[in-house]
């Protein structure tokens, strides 16, 4: 790992117009999905983005990637801001951070082979000739642990765990150094998750690639991540290595998670403290004034006065808390 990190996020916000109002057509309200993120993620390094559904993750990467215009906030790739350049400007950027989607069949075109999946970016990014693109397309596949023979066949002829390999494959082909897995293993059976999770591993050390690992199985990021970023309706509550976080978390929400988690010692999972969060994640259209998760956490009675309803706690190097 290098000093300076591969991506540097800085206070990134994205935020949707949601309804109309008046002669002009004005937003009615604004969607607060991602508001105010900051990371970084090394050089070889796995960084999991864990949290509830609607916490604004899958949001964060689309943005990462240009899926998405950011609202505000900056997004430096090795050392350079792409998140304001425009597409042309960014062309060179986008091939060096790619994504795999949680759903490995509605990311695929239904109506192209595999040989025309893999072949598509190289003929876009010019990283390969006509001649040398079917090739290319056999190798990616046997990367990833497919049979080369199957280029020619179509997306339903193969299994939901073949199918998430093929999206691997994809990401690839373009020779990135970051590689966005956005739940990559959530939909496909126990079984088969293990296996593409060793992959991913296996490709990170042959290829020296980055992961940001976006996920809900707590059990599956501390097998795989360096480190964890913890998020809350939009916001970072806490960002730790693997093995602070799951051994001594700092941020309420962050132990409620952890307590979630069932221990494989059924002794221990009989004796062990499970904490239950009350009422619902509030609307990201009229999100919680101070701390975010005040409306639910059970230690707010700990910080004296409004400061949690009143003041939003900043994330200092490990957690963003008023309890410290």
């Amino acid at each position: 790992m290098q000093d300076r990190p591969l991506l540097e996020v800085r206070d990134l916000h994205k935020h949707f117009p949601v309804g109309k109002k008046g002669l002009f057509g004005t937003p009615a309200q604004w969607l607060h999905a991602v508001d105010g993120v900051s990371f970084n993620v090394m050089r070889g390094e796995t960084l999991g983005l864990v949290g509830e559904s609607g916490c604004g993750k899958s949001t964060c990467a689309r943005t990462l990637v240009g899926l998405y215009p950011p609202t505000s906030g900056e997004v430096h790739y090795d050392g350079v801001e792409v998140s304001h350049m425009t597409r042309k400007e960014r062309a060179p950027y986008r091939r060096k951070i790619q994504m795999i989607f949680q759903d490995p069949y509605a990311s695929l075109d239904p109506r192209q082979t595999v040989a025309s999946i893999l072949a598509e970016p190289l003929k876009i990014h010019k990283l390969a000739k006509p001649r040398e693109r079917k090739l290319r397309a056999m190798q990616l596949l046997d990367a990833v642990g497919l049979n080369p023979r199957h280029i020619h066949r179509y997306p339903h002829e193969f299994s939901g765990g073949q199918r998430q390999r093929i999206g691997v494959a994809r990401a690839l082909a373009m020779e990135p150094d970051l590689i966005i897995c956005d739940e990559p293993v959530s939909a496909l059976d126990v079984s088969i998750q293990a296996q593409v999770v060793n992959l991913l591993e296996e490709l990170q050390e042959r290829f020296g690639l980055s992961y940001l690992f976006i996920a809900h199985d707590l059990a599956v990021v501390r097998h795989i991540c360096d480190r964890v970023a913890v998020m809350y309706l939009g916001k970072i509550v806490e960002i730790a290595t693997r093995d602070e976080l799951f051994e001594n978390p700092q941020h309420p929400y962050t132990r409620a998670l952890m307590s979630a988690v069932p221990h494989p010692d059924p002794k221990i999972e009989r004796t062990r403290e499970r904490i239950v969060l009350e009422g619902d994640v509030p609307s990201p259209l009229d999100p919680p004034s101070g701390c975010r998760f005040h409306p639910r956490c059970v230690e707010r009675s700990k910080v004296p006065g409004d400061r949690c309803s009143m003041e939003e706690p900043m994330l200092d190097e490990r957690s963003a808390c008023h309890l410290g």
